[in-house]
């Protein structure tokens, strides 16, 4: 999956959207400071669940925060669950 990103000075998104158009996945953040986001929400639309999109959502969210050595305040419920399974990702954590 091709996921599309929009990012500026206050929020961003990771998001994918269908043949129409129409959104049918997304992970969200708020830049807390230049070097912290707060990962807000994530949701998957049904015809995807299942599927491990919600993973593959956060995985690219992981990979740009790592990229940009930034660190990720786990707000969301998806985001919080997986942070505290996934032990690779604790040097993420702010």
């Amino acid at each position: 999956m091709q996921f599309q990103h929009h990012n500026n000075a206050e929020k961003g998104e990771f998001f994918l959207n269908d043949a129409e158009g129409q959104r049918i996945a997304e992970i969200t953040y708020v830049w807390r400071d230049t070097s912290t986001i707060v990962a807000d929400h994530t949701w998957v639309d049904d015809c995807l669940r299942g599927q491990g999109v919600a993973r593959q959502l956060l995985d690219v969210l992981v990979e740009y925060a790592r990229e940009k050595q930034l660190k990720i305040v786990p707000v969301c419920s998806y985001v919080d669950v997986m942070f505290k399974r996934d032990k690779s990702l604790a040097d993420l954590r702010a």
